[in-house]
């Protein structure tokens, strides 16, 4: 089975990173979004395999405000959103930023959900390292839901997306990603609504899931769109 159709077995569409970026960067321009006029925040996972679409972004953006989390959590609050805001340009009296949030999930050439290889170890490795270890808690039947002060975000990780689980289900990597990618996109939106004042500010929310795989990076499109003047509009990606 070729890659494009093991994609298709569990994504129904999906675009390289860069053909991702490329298409978010021109629907914004035509709204008034430029790399000269705004500012790019990256909410991803901390692996460094995620790091290629944080370095397009940069390319067609700019130095990206990092608000990342261990699988792309975004944990950095009102005072991380408001940071990346406060170093927006200002362009007659108006702020523009663009926040990009992703979670991420590797699949093989066999079609193996959570498999991929690093460069300079052997044998497989997983991602996203994170969920994966939260989801062997899950099977497992034992989850340590107290914080743990030497393992802060993975603490977080195991309380935020409990509350998107039924209680005595488990899912597997895939279905995991997925909750966790919406539970991502809720809490971003959520604190924007307490810290963006849209009458000076135009911003836009470009969520989905990263897939790693042998030949490269590719994206899943979930929510992606802008506020402008006040006004939602969907961007086509």
């Amino acid at each position: 089975m070729s890659f494009e159709n093991i994609l298709k077995k569990y994504f129904d569409r999906t675009c390289t990173e860069i053909e991702f970026v490329k298409k978010t960067y021109a629907a914004l321009k035509e709204l008034g979004f430029n790399d000269e006029n705004s500012i790019a925040a990256t909410c991803i996972c901390r692996d460094e395999i995620s790091q290629t679409l944080r370095s397009i972004i940069k390319h067609m953006w700019g130095e990206a405000f990092n608000l990342s989390s261990l699988a792309g959590m975004f944990f950095a609050g009102k005072t991380g959103l408001a940071a990346a805001m406060h170093h927006a340009p200002i362009e007659n009296g108006k702020e523009r930023y663009v926040f990009y949030a992703l979670p991420h999930i590797a699949i093989d050439t066999e079609g193996h959900i959570g498999i991929c290889r690093r460069s300079g170890r052997e044998g497989e490795s997983v991602a996203c390292g994170a969920l994966n270890a939260f989801q062997k808690e899950m099977a497992s039947g034992r989850v340590n839901i107290t914080m743990d002060n030497e393992d802060v975000e993975q603490s977080l990780i195991r309380m935020r997306l409990l509350r998107e689980i039924p209680y005595g289900h488990v899912p597997d990597l895939l279905e995991l990603t997925r909750i966790t990618q919406t539970a991502i996109q809720a809490d971003l939106e959520n604190t924007i609504k307490k810290v963006v004042n849209i009458e000076k500010s135009d911003y836009a929310v470009i969520t989905g899931i990263q897939i790693h795989e042998a030949d490269g990076n590719y994206i899943w499109p979930a929510a992606c769109y802008a506020i402008v003047n006040g006004e939602k509009i969907s961007l086509k990606v």
